[in-house]
């Protein structure tokens, strides 16, 4: 016979489990998107870009209810989480929201720039629940690699590029500090970051080539750290 206590132990784990049903929305859009890119399906691609992070900005909203009281250590955490992915909203959109701009790459380095610099200030000031992970300095031999690589083909944006490799590190160094999942985030949103580089600046790598799988790493890199920091804001004491 099941008892009262234990119905409500049933009942609490399955209204927790709902908390995370934003996230399979947002998978969903980020395959249409994907599909958009592979197959050329132009109505769609952009559109479904643009919805990117408002999706999982409404999957982290969902999931962290309840648990950001005034007071709570969490809500700066969480705070800092929003501005992350406003940033990066406006950094996927930067042909739309600055349309006044002849060339919208600077406007979407400096969006993702700051949004990086959030996510770093997020772990180091607000989740920390274990040591940087020793083997993160691969990603200083990485940094180093991309600047040899790309150095002949920067120009006036060698200076740029060197920092915002440093940042993109950075966050996926700060990364390791939320434990598996977050890791893993940061380094598929690097190696992301690494492909559109090598698209970008390296003569011969073309977008069709690289645009699904630069998506497929954002996608999986954006969504794999909010779902970590959700659930880290979740363990935070209230």
């Amino acid at each position: 016979m099941t008892t009262p206590a234990h119905s409500r132990s049933r009942i609490a784990s399955r209204l927790d489990a709902t908390r995370w049903w934003g996230f399979i929305l947002y998978a969903a859009l980020s395959v249409i998107h994907v599909t958009a890119i592979a197959f050329d399906l132009t109505a769609i691609e952009y559109p479904t870009k643009l919805l990117l992070m408002p999706a999982l900005g409404i999957a982290a909203i969902w999931a962290v209810r309840g648990r950001l009281p005034t007071g709570s250590t969490a809500l700066p955490a969480a705070t800092l989480l929003f501005l992350a992915l406003a940033f990066s909203w406006l950094g996927d959109g930067a042909a739309f929201f600055f349309p006044f701009l002849a060339d919208e790459l600077p406007a979407m380095l400096a969006s993702f720039g700051i949004a990086h610099l959030l996510y770093i200030a997020l772990f180091l000031r607000h989740l920390r629940p274990r040591p940087i992970a020793p083997w993160s300095v691969v990603y200083a031999a990485w940094w180093g690699v991309m600047i040899a690589v790309l150095w002949p083909h920067l120009g006036a944006l060698l200076i740029p590029v060197i920092v915002y490799g440093a940042v993109l590190g950075g966050t996926a160094v700060a990364a390791t500090l939320g434990g598996t999942l977050t890791a893993v985030g940061g380094a598929f949103f690097l190696a992301s970051d690494t492909l559109l580089a090598l698209r970008l600046f390296l003569p011969g790598v073309s977008a069709e080539a690289t645009g699904p799988a630069v998506m497929i790493a954002y996608t999986l890199g954006q969504g794999l750290l909010v779902l970590g920091i959700c659930r880290l804001i979740g363990r935070a004491p209230r």
